[in-house]
């Protein structure tokens, strides 16, 4: 059983332990619920389920966050590019791309939008005249940390959640089955635009200037960074798809998270026979899926010819994939409650805190103590272990004095000011 921090008894009612409610993913907002075993063993459950579901995605986003703050972006996308010198490097660079690019966001992002609903009800349930407005607040605040985060490292993810957010509070309310289409269409839907981009690019990357394309949007660059190692920026075409795909796939993700909770899946309350079925199809869809696109790239020498085309099967293995990750976490979940298990969900409990940390010490060490550019994977790899270390260590005892984490405790002082 959790430890209870300003329990409160009011009626039948009791305000829920540490305020972590299963809110942001990187925020915890309190609940009050029912005073009955039944319902209150199974919040327990579902809040333990989200915070251990937010910790792994945490550590696992590092993972790639780590390759933009240690090599140049193309690296992020291109193994070839740098930080693959050796053997080991590429088989750490190959891992990544199938076990964890584009679906630690996945997480991430379902868990954000379940966070808006969660906010939103929990404000109705203490009584808030204007719960919608508190959320829309709060993400204000979060869109301004992120612009604060972004000058540090480009790669900031809370700016684009906080523009999403007014979307799916909209939409919240919408039948599960419906915010699962519409989710489905934004993840896959701005993937498919490679497939009438790639061809206005030549084999060495540069944008084809006889089309009527390249005429109108004067494009010099062309792939830019996000192939080629020597260029600084991104060209406008490129630019723009990313610009389109990132902001699908985090409303995508969002808006499935919303239905999944909707639908009991997040919570851990289903059966493990649901949970192992979904772990079992997730993973065998998801994964072979991924292991095409990055076998599809190894195999042409990641050629400038399929540098668009090949990012496909990777976004259509992102949604099994996920799910299959629920799937096995929400059974670890259920079944063994170790140290192990009880510091990650701490780390999820904290997640704001934990996520700029990373970004600091990515900086630090990755760019200032070591210049960017000078490590392979393979120690870029030894960092994320290191990291990973601190924020298992750190993350409990902190919460075992303090009630949130230091970012999580001023960002809610500021919203409710």
């Amino acid at each position: 059983m959790p430890r209870w921090r300003n329990g409160r008894r009011s009626g039948l009612k009791i305000r829920f332990p540490y305020g972590s409610g299963g809110s942001n993913p990187f925020l915890g907002t309190t609940l009050d619920v029912i005073l009955e075993t039944p319902i209150m063993n199974s919040l327990v459950k579902r809040i333990s389920n989200l915070d251990l579901i937010r910790g792994i995605a945490l550590l696992g986003i590092l993972g790639m966050n780590a390759v933009s703050f240690g090599l140049p972006w193309a690296a992020y996308w291109n193994l070839s590019a740098a930080g693959s010198e050796t053997g080991i490097d590429f088989a750490i660079g190959i891992f990544g791309e199938i076990f964890l690019d584009q679906k630690m966001m996945g997480l991430f992002s379902l868990l954000f939008g379940t966070s808006i609903v969660l906010f939103v009800d929990a404000a109705k349930e203490r009584g808030h005249r204007r719960p919608v407005l508190l959320s829309a607040r709060r993400n204000l605040l979060l869109f301004i940390i992120g612009i604060i985060h972004s000058l540090f490292w480009s790669g900031d993810v809370l700016r684009l959640y906080a523009i999403c957010a007014p979307i799916v509070l909209l939409l919240r309310n919408w039948r599960p089955r419906l915010l699962v289409a519409f989710g489905i269409f934004f993840v896959i839907g701005p993937a498919t635009l490679t497939l009438a981009l790639q061809p206005l690019f030549l084999s060495d990357g540069s944008l084809d200037m006889t089309t009527n394309w390249a005429m109108n949007v004067t494009d010099g660059i062309g792939l830019g960074k996000y192939w080629f190692v020597g260029s600084s920026t991104f060209g406008a075409t490129v630019g723009l798809f990313f610009l389109i795909d990132n902001f699908g796939r985090a409303l995508g993700m969002m808006l499935i998270g919303v239905a999944l909770y909707r639908m009991n899946i997040l919570q851990g309350n289903r059966s493990f026979r649901f949970y192992r079925l979904i772990a079992i199809t997730g993973l065998i869809i998801g994964l072979p899926l991924s292991s095409i696109g990055t076998g599809w790239l190894v195999t042409s020498d990641f050629s400038n010819t399929i540098a668009l085309v090949s990012l496909i099967p990777n976004t259509l293995a992102t949604i099994p994939t996920v799910l299959g990750y629920i799937g096995l976490i929400s059974i670890w979940n259920s079944k063994v409650k170790n140290r192990l298990h009880t510091h990650i969900c701490a780390i999820g409990r904290m997640a704001l805190s934990n996520y700029l940390f990373q970004t600091v010490l990515g900086i630090v060490v990755l760019r200032v103590v070591f210049e960017q550019g000078t490590l392979g994977r393979s120690q870029i790899a030894l960092f994320v272990v290191f990291v990973w270390a601190l924020q298992l260590i750190w993350s409990k005892p902190w919460l075992d004095k303090f009630r949130y984490g230091p970012c999580e405790w001023i960002l809610r002082k500021l919203y409710r000011w």
